[in-house]
């Protein structure tokens, strides 16, 4: 007999429903309390499916909610319900699938794709076949519900429903959703078109048997009237253009001119589905030959979305003049963020931009609107179309950005800044001529009365700052940084976080070009510390500690230390060792210690002590979670990462000044402990920690125990200074055959060095094995053939630094011990030699005698024959500066 409620726990049931309806905190909890009590009685959740589906005598959100409170518990708990309240649930959802109420449908396809996710797929054998044959029903309702449910099951457990597991039904269902592309009812075309679009990028097999109907069927669907599908249609198509332009490419045409409508469409929806096509198509090897005859037609129509809409700036309160400086940030404002160890964020020279930095800023530009939309969308296809035709975009674009630029309705205006930008990296060579002329006005647009104007302005203006350092200082540079300076002090916290931002990326241009200024840029940002609420705080920290890396030790001096040590030690003590703003100000005092050189000894003991305490305490939490899991939280090792990281900036800014504070402390433990972390971030910073430490205290590290006992790396970034040769000979042929193997392994965690491709991970390692071979030749020498190729590929995009002195001088020297070690990657070598911008006198003159000595062993025609395989830029290079 089927289950029927009790009339008083139905009742009782309902009263819960009523109450979790209420905004009243204490009644909530009382709500939260008694559900946990009900989930004791099997049954209760029989209640449930009774009230969403059988109780139409109630109100609809009380029976959804109902059904949503069902969907928990069969999250949670679904594999304790009794067999017969499952079967009861099961077929209560199918038997009402087809309810009336479109909110009640929607409820009951939510709670079968929960219980097809808890691996039910397998065990309710008739669900998949019983919603497809409820898609012929000629009732309207049973037919969209059971769509519904069958799209939210495609979404969920595509590639379940792609394999033997179940006996791959989309040989069925596939071309039974395709019958329902021309279906009277938008709603069900959308739905159809929606669930075969989940097994696009997957090339389910059942699609690519029956992929020349679903194209046809999309072109017959190409002018519905219905936004929905119109959605569905422009996915489907930049899907297929990534995974099956080969069926695309004879229509091309006709398709590139549909998303040119259709990146004008009235709704938004589908205006930023077809803008992604640009964005896709950019990436394919046709898209300069798709594109070329079109550009006349696109480019207008992507500056043109590039505005913000009348929806973006009511949420910008871009037509509200107001200062919004002294209004506290909540905490939605503020964005998690997540540490990057030091040895994972080098710099390198040369490039117009950051490439990935530069898109991190792009969505920086209307935060608040963290949704994509079609305004960023428009901006990044240009942004990537200018990369790919290069200065024959202009032609297109200069005529329309005059008019843009000094327009008088502001919102234009501030499109044509963000223009400007997006094509900076693009088109950088075809827009030279024009920027002399056009600084001056974006320079002039940082005071625009239009806040939105001012911000955009900060971030198209750090896009020229390479162009901008290469100029006089006094044309560009000092104009530019008097404007920006005064923008992070603005009254409007986005320009703040604008003009922040773009200034650390002109000091990561300028270097050293800023030391004149020091004195005016410190003042401003140490008066930004008293002003910044505490989300352009964070940002602050940034644009102080790559002012540290970009002039150095030039920071090291009395005015400048009494100016920006007081704030930042204030904060400092302010924060608590759990407060997660640690992370960025770990950051920014390890960029200052390293600059400030021994300037930073009055504050280091405190700075240090507390550094050691935040490792001790995350070591501590991890070996507690590591026993007990079910009582302790797994702790964030970021705070473990940030303190090692300042500890190495420490080292290397304190040299042997560090030393007492290492015999102090049971630094050398700990990191012992974190070498054999499992998470490689952790190891990573310990190892750079320890080669810091052995420049820095070398005698004190060789005394310490636990490093006696680790055989696996410790040794990376490891750099023993000359004098201790000796003391090394009974080491290296320990740690030497397994860097080797750490660099040549081609799963080694890939890093990427911001904008190359290189792979930081294995820079630690190569530095340590060009160290090694600096004191000890003889013995790493034999090895040259087996590290070279990675050792100079890893090495070759990092720019003239110390550490990258020591390591050339100790392959140079392994290569006078070897030559033939490095024969035949030789060009990997001259390619690593040609990295060098400035090198000293005295390793120019290795790279000199090996270059020449190679090219005199082999003979002229053979140097010749050689030499025609390098880069053009290679060849240039080489020869520029040592004549061969």
């Amino acid at each position: 007999m089927e289950w029927q409620p009790d009339e008083q726990g139905l009742q009782q049931v309902l009263q819960l429903l009523k109450d979790s309806q209420s905004p009243d905190t204490a009644t909530q909890r009382a709500v939260q309390e008694k559900l946990e009590q009900l989930n004791q009685f099997p049954d209760f959740n029989n209640y449930l499916i009774f009230v969403l589906t059988s109780l139409k005598s109630e109100d609809e959100p009380t029976r959804s909610l109902s059904g949503l409170i069902l969907k928990n518990n069969v999250k949670a708990h679904y594999q304790n319900f009794p067999p017969l309240v499952a079967d009861f649930i099961k077929r209560e959802c199918l038997n009402n699938i087809g309810d009336p109420s479109p909110l009640i449908r929607a409820t009951i396809g939510i709670l079968i794709t929960t219980i097809a996710s808890k691996g039910e797929l397998q065990t309710w054998p008739e669900l998949l076949p019983q919603l497809c044959n409820l898609l012929n029903s000629e009732d309207y309702n049973t037919c969209e519900g059971s769509f519904g449910a069958l799209q939210k099951i495609c979404e969920d457990s595509s590639e379940l429903l792609d394999s033997d597991a179940l006996n791959r039904p989309l040989n069925i269902m596939i071309p039974k959703f395709l019958q329902f592309f021309k279906h009277c009812s938008p709603k069900i075309r959308s739905h159809a078109i929606a669930c075969v679009n989940q097994f696009i990028i997957s090339r389910a097999q059942a699609l690519m048997d029956n992929i020349d109907t679903f194209i046809e069927s999309l072109f017959a669907l190409a002018g519905d009237e219905d936004c929905e599908v119109r959605k569905n249609v422009c996915r489907a198509l930049v899907m297929l253009l990534e995974v099956r332009i080969d069926r695309l490419i004879p229509h091309m045409h006709s398709i590139i001119q549909y998303m040119l409508q259709r990146t004008q469409d009235p709704d938004e929806n589908v205006s930023l589905e077809a803008c992604e096509f640009w964005l896709t198509l950019a990436e394919q090897p046709i898209c300069k030959e798709a594109l070329s005859g079109h550009l006349v037609q696109l480019i207008p129509i992507l500056v043109n979305g590039m505005k913000y809409s009348e929806i973006d700036i009511i949420l910008l309160k871009g037509d509200v003049e107001e200062e919004d400086d002294t209004v506290p940030d909540s905490e939605q404002d503020i964005k998690p963020r997540f540490h990057k160890s030091r040895t994972v964020t080098l710099q390198h020279e040369g490039g117009e931009g950051e490439e990935g930095e530069d898109d991190e800023d792009e969505d920086d530009d209307d935060d608040t609107l963290s949704d994509w939309n079609l305004r960023k969308c428009s901006a990044a296809a240009l942004d990537v179309l200018a990369n790919v035709f290069r200065d024959d975009l202009l032609p297109h674009l200069l005529p329309l950005l005059k008019g843009l630029l000094f327009h008088p309705d502001w919102v234009v205006k501030e499109s044509g800044i963000l223009v400007l930008g997006a094509i900076a990296e693009g088109c950088m060579q075809g827009m030279v001529p024009y920027l002399p002329e056009l600084m001056p006005h974006l320079i002039q647009c940082l005071c625009d009365k239009k806040a939105l104007v001012r911000s955009i302005a900060c971030w198209t203006l750090s896009r020229y700052a390479h162009w901008v350092v290469g100029q006089p200082p006094d044309s560009h540079l000092k104009p530019l940084m008097t404007e920006l300076l005064k923008r992070i002090l603005d009254g409007n916290k986005r320009v703040q976080e604008a003009a922040c931002s773009a200034f650390a990326t002109l000091e990561e241009e300028a270097c050293t070009e800023l030391v004149p200024y020091l004195s005016f840029i410190l003042d401003t940002l140490v008066f930004a510390f008293g002003k910044y609420q505490h989300k352009n705080l964070l940002i602050l920290y940034d644009a102080i500690g790559t002012l540290a890396d970009s002039v150095g030790h030039h920071l090291n001096q009395p005015e400048y230390i009494e100016k920006l040590m007081p704030p930042l030690i204030a904060k400092w003590n302010e924060l608590k060792d759990e407060d997660k703003d640690l992370f960025p100000l770990l950051e920014c005092l390890s960029s200052v210690a390293t600059a400030l050189q021994n300037g930073f000894l009055p504050y280091c003991e405190p700075v240090y002590q507390r550094c050691v305490t935040l490792v001790q305490k995350t070591l501590a939490q991890a070996m507690m979670y590591s026993q007990q899991p079910e009582q302790y939280e797994a702790p964030d090792k970021d705070f473990m990462i940030v303190a090692l990281d300042l500890l190495s900036g420490l080292a290397e800014g304190l040299g042997a000044h560090v030393d007492q504070l290492v015999a102090r402390s049971n630094v050398m433990t700990l990191l012992f402990q974190c070498m054999q972390d499992t998470m490689p971030e952790v190891r990573q910073s310990s190892f750079a920690l320890l080669g810091d430490l052995t420049k820095a205290c070398f005698p004190h590290i060789c005394l310490s125990p636990p490093l006696g006992l680790s055989v696996s790396p410790p040794w990376v970034c490891l750099s023993p200074p000359p004098w201790v040769c000796v003391e090394m000979q009974p080491y290296v042929s320990m740690v030497l055959n397994q860097l080797v193997e750490i660099i040549n392994r081609p799963n080694t965690p890939k890093t990427l060095l911001e904008n190359t491709g290189t792979l930081t991970v294995n820079r630690p390692h190569s530095i340590t094995i060009g160290r090694l071979g600096y004191v000890c030749p003889q013995e790493v020498a034999p090895m040259l053939q087996q590290f070279i190729r990675p050792w100079c590929t890893s090495l070759r995009n990092i720019r003239d630094n110390e550490e990258k002195d020591s390591a050339f001088r100790g392959i140079c020297m392994m290569i006078g011990v070897n030559p033939g070690g490095v024969v035949q990657d030789f060009i990997f070598f001259c390619d690593a030699v040609a990295s060098w911008v400035t090198p000293k006198d005295d390793l120019r003159d290795m790279f000199y005698k090996i270059l020449h000595g190679f090219k005199d062993q082999v003979g002229e025609e053979n140097w010749q024959q050689f030499s025609e395989q390098f880069p053009p830029q290679l060849k240039e290079r080489l020869s520029a500066c040592y004549g061969v």
